[in-house]
């Protein structure tokens, strides 16, 4: 069985290679996109969580009381605030929404940009967790904090295409179930992002 470490090693080393730019539209090439919107900034945590059956990625499920993405499944993370870097925003907004002390996170990477429907530029840092840590959610805005297994979301056969109604058009996008979660819309265009790094 490969271990969490060689799994991990496999992630930092496709990381550095360059990747391309996703979004949320990539299935849907009749959208067309003004030329002058404008994104707002964004950054989320990939973190990777070693365990003895293999690494894990951290995920949440967002507040059924939120008013944007209630209930959706959702890497920790958000807006960049003010002048801070993309990793400070990644580290704050995690330490935030799960209680993960930023020291505990050491940075391998991160994934290409990813645009949303919600006008966001969303860039992914991917961060190895040493040690466990006791996950306290902010019940404002995380209903839970659970993990799937890295090698579930790195096997390209697990990905599935899906679409609905939005704004009068059917948009298609990826959707990567994983047992009662349905990992669905940017957050598993991400997660396949690094997927398709991996297998490069």
């Amino acid at each position: 069985m490969t271990t969490a470490s060689d799994q991990i090693k496999l992630v930092e080393a496709a990381l550095a290679n360059p990747g391309a730019a996703t979004s949320d539209f990539d299935l849907n090439p009749n959208i067309s996109l003004p030329d002058n919107r404008v994104l707002r900034d964004a950054a989320v945590l990939v973190g990777l969580m070693p365990s003895h059956d293999g690494a894990r990625v951290v995920l949440t499920k967002r507040s059924s009381a939120l008013k944007h993405h209630p209930g959706q499944i959702a890497f920790p993370g958000g807006k960049r605030d003010g002048d801070e870097d993309l990793t400070t925003t990644a580290l704050r907004e995690a330490e935030e929404e799960i209680g993960l002390d930023r020291n505990k996170v050491r940075l391998i990477g991160s994934l290409p940009t990813h645009e949303t429907v919600t006008s966001f530029q969303v860039t992914p840092h991917v961060g190895v967790i040493d040690g466990p840590f006791d996950a306290v959610v902010e019940a404002g805005e995380v209903a839970e904090m659970f993990t799937v297994p890295l090698a579930h979301v790195l096997n390209p056969d697990n990905y599935i295409i899906e679409g609905r109604r939005w704004r009068g058009q059917r948009r298609h996008y990826f959707v990567v179930p994983y047992g009662p979660y349905y990992i669905w819309g940017a957050t598993a265009r991400m997660l396949r992002s690094l997927a398709e790094q991996v297998q490069q």
